[in-house]
């Protein structure tokens, strides 16, 4: 197969909150530099920042402070977040908000005095969550895009990076191989330097919110590569996904959090609250003890008429759910449900992926010129992410790399040679489908391999895990795999052609089960959004180790490495008072404001 070839100073790969950020900070520390946006979908609508409803976590209310957010930050993550990596989230979150503010021109809510309007979200001891109502993400994706537009960055749309390609001589990253989905051409970018932002997204799983291309190729990438992955059993189901049966792609899209936070109850089949049973803050617990919670009421046959439980807003006022969550409102509208007045079935969903690649403050990874940021990387949030840490962590860490990958160009200014081998060795896996199934032998099910999956995932390494499970689970991802290998694609054309990327999909996705598996069964105990039956207490939170997982000759290998407690102990704190979401004593009855609040 012909591949073009193009060379570029900077390649990012992945269009959302991280990769935009840092295609202008980049821009900013040197306007020469040649920018290229790779992204599987297309600039500004694709990508997971632009589904963010709910809101921003930063510190800027005079009675918050930078060490709290630190703290509920640490122990939502139960202890097991790389502590600087947190401390430079919860500090950079102020400097980041001021620039979407100031410099990208985002408008947020705010109160009648003028500050920003933060809103309570769950597992959190200060009302922190600055928004723009309940559409956050398409306000910050918007601005970002315009700025982007303007700033002379290539982009290259609708094209799937599928090979991270060596140096020659082994010094480092040379480029990256992608496929233009448009008419199937292979590309070849040199870069001197990389940024992987392409947003993992667990859709692994029977239901899940990301949209379907998300489909964790940046971490097969860099774990095809040898890099280790951490923290990979941690995939966060969040509690209230809609529920609207199995005909409509909106099954499994996120109800924010700010709905529990604002005061909304849970309720199983029978309209009863059962969450003050399972935690003390009831539905403003964390998002995997909540998540556990509407499992078990589903598992003990407590459900709606189509298996979930009910979210219920309508004893706030109809009239100011409506105001404070237009968006939501009109979702559940579309979908044939009535969120400000009546009752809307939910179920956990799978959310977001708390492992990732390992990383640097710089956002550098073990790969010289190669950088990682957003869901991509591992150690930010530990087990467990607290609702509006996700988009703070995209941009804060996507500006940073911004900044590092142009110091790091600047003092490498030149290309490497890249090994030849290896690029003939991407296209030949790429075509294999093509290639080694002809005739009668191509074809085969690969939606119905998604779904079985799915299935998979779901029952066996999904809320509620144990040993007999996962080992099920992972011997099933097995005949997966051996299944996918037998399915060829019939069609020859590659343009455009969405069952070859269906398959590529589905590689993706085994591969990184399978890493999600094999670190779940090697945690034997329960923290955060991983749940062990047969282990179910915490273990010592004094020797917390996170799992790494790194792939060699195609075998998975795993270690478990010490968690540095840099900045506090377990037993210590860096503030005054409890920290994580106040119990349901604590909480007060909504202002009567221009928002629904919870405090």
């Amino acid at each position: 197969m012909m591949i073009e070839r193009h060379e570029t100073d900077i390649l990012i790969l992945g269009s959302g909150g991280a990769g935009l950020f840092a295609a202008l900070h980049a821009k900013q520390a040197n306007p020469d530099l040649d920018i290229t946006l790779a992204v599987k979908g297309l600039i500004g609508k694709s990508g997971c920042t632009r589904m963010v409803q709910g809101g921003y976590n930063v510190a800027l209310n005079p009675g918050d402070s930078i060490e709290r957010h630190f703290m509920d930050t640490i122990a939502g993550g139960k202890w097991l977040p790389d502590q600087d990596l947190a401390w430079t989230l919860c500090v950079k979150a102020v400097e980041r908000i001021q620039e979407l503010e100031n410099e990208i021109g985002c408008f947020f809510d705010r109160n009648d005095d003028g500050t920003l309007h933060q809103k309570a979200f769950a597992g959190q001891s200060f009302d922190r969550t600055a928004h723009k109502s309940d559409l956050t993400g398409i306000e910050i994706i918007n601005r970002l895009m315009e700025k982007v537009w303007a700033a002379q960055v290539r982009r290259l749309e609708e094209h799937r990076a599928i090979k991270l390609i060596p140096a020659k001589d082994g010094s480092g990253l040379a480029g990256v191989v992608l496929i233009d989905i448009r008419t199937g051409q292979y590309r070849y970018i040199a870069a001197k330097a990389v940024l992987m932002a392409t947003g993992a997204g667990p859709t692994m799983y029977l239901y899940h919110t990301p949209s379907g291309d998300k489909t964790c190729d940046g971490l097969a990438m860099m774990l095809d590569y040898g890099l280790s992955l951490r923290d990979m059993e941690m995939v966060q189901f969040h509690p209230t996904g809609l529920l609207g049966g199995p005909d409509t792609r909106m099954t499994g899209t996120v109800l924010e959090e700010g709905l529990r936070g604002a005061g909304g109850y849970l309720l199983n089949g029978a309209g009863e609250r059962f969450m003050a049973s399972y935690d003390p803050a009831g539905e403003r617990a964390t998002r995997d003890i909540v998540s556990r919670g509407i499992f078990n009421e589903m598992r003990e046959g407590r459900t709606t008429a189509m298996g979930g439980v009910y979210i219920a807003m309508s004893h706030l006022g109809p009239e100011k759910v409506e105001k404070a969550f237009p968006g939501m409102v009109k979702r559940c509208r579309d979908c044939g449900f009535d969120l400000a007045g009546g009752r809307v079935e939910v179920v956990p969903t799978a959310h977001y992926m708390m492992g990732g690649v390992e990383f640097g403050l710089d956002t550098a990874t073990a790969l010289p010129g190669l950088f990682a940021a957003g869901e991509d990387c591992g150690g930010v949030h530990g087990a467990n992410r607290l609702g509006g840490n996700g988009v703070a962590n995209s941009t804060v860490f996507g500006g940073i790399a911004g900044d590092s990958m142009a110091a790091f160009v600047k003092a490498n200014p030149h290309y490497r040679d890249p090994d030849e081998s290896v690029i003939d060795a991407a296209i030949a896996e790429a075509e294999y489908p093509f290639t080694h199934l002809t005739g009668n032998s191509a074809g085969g099910d690969i939606a119905g391999l998604r779904d079985d999956l799915a299935q998979t995932m779901w029952d066996d390494i999904g809320i509620m895990r144990d040993k007999a499970g996962i080992r099920a689970g992972l011997e099933t991802l097995r005949q997966h795999e051996a299944a996918l290998e037998g399915i060829g694609v019939a069609d020859g054309n590659r343009a455009f052609n969405l069952t070859w990327h269906d398959w590529l999909n589905l590689k993706s996705l085994i591969s990184i089960s399978k890493v999600i598996g094999t670190a779940a069964l090697a945690r034997e105990d329960s923290r955060g959004a991983h749940f062990r039956e047969d282990f179910p207490a915490t273990g010592s939170l004094e020797e917390t180790r996170f799992t790494s997982v790194s792939q060699q000759d195609g075998q998975l290998n795993l270690a478990m490495k010490k968690v540095a407690f840099t900045r506090v102990k377990p037993g210590q704190s860096l503030i005054d008072g409890d920290v994580g979401a106040p119990t349901q004593g604590q909480i007060k009855a909504p202002k009567n404001k221009t928002q629904v609040v919870a405090e």
